[in-house]
């Protein structure tokens, strides 16, 4: 892996990504190694995000007619 440090990241940040698959980068901060950029293994991976069971962080509220705001001050007040 080639050695690049932050500055040359932030101004050919593209040219990085896209050569990434080629052996990929250590990224340095004054000489230390901060993170690596390596080519995407998706076996590595695991599910793509849309396979993912994800649950609403809403979803513990309750419904409220009328104004929201209202069924919000509502839910502020128990605490």
């Amino acid at each position: 892996m080639k050695k690049i440090s932050i500055r040359q990241l932030h101004e050919h940040t593209g040219k990085f990504v896209r050569e990434a698959p080629n052996g990929g980068y250590i990224v340095t901060d004054r000489g230390h190694p901060v993170a690596r950029i390596v080519p995407f293994d998706e076996a590595a991976s695991g599910p793509p995000f849309s396979a993912r069971v994800l649950r609403p962080a809403f979803a513990r509220l309750k419904a409220v007619r009328g104004d929201s705001t209202v069924g919000i001050s509502e839910d502020r007040d128990r605490f």
